[in-house]
């Protein structure tokens, strides 16, 4: 996977979660977690790498929040719109 896509769940019709998954190759599974700000789960490889980025509060995350954890990390910048989808619901 070369680029980076958010996945978006539902319940009863509500946003309940998201998943910002970072590019990646091959088939690797998470080992460890890392909590930042309220709503934001970092997953990572056993080599270190960045997995992607659970969004347990949808409604709270703005680009600017989840950009911050994205510098940090080395991976390019989500548009504003790039997170419409869970702020639609």
């Amino acid at each position: 996977m070369n680029e980076p896509y958010l996945e978006v769940t539902y319940r009863k019709g509500r946003v309940l979660a998201a998943y910002f998954y970072l590019p990646r190759s091959g088939r690797k599974k998470a080992v460890r977690t890392r909590r930042v700000d309220p709503g934001l789960i970092i997953d990572f490889a056993s080599n270190g790498q960045p997995l992607g980025i659970e969004i347990t509060a949808p409604a709270q995350i703005t680009a600017g929040v989840l950009n911050r954890v994205l510098r940090e990390l080395g991976v390019a910048p989500v548009r504003p719109k790039d997170l419409s989808p869970p702020r639609a619901a």
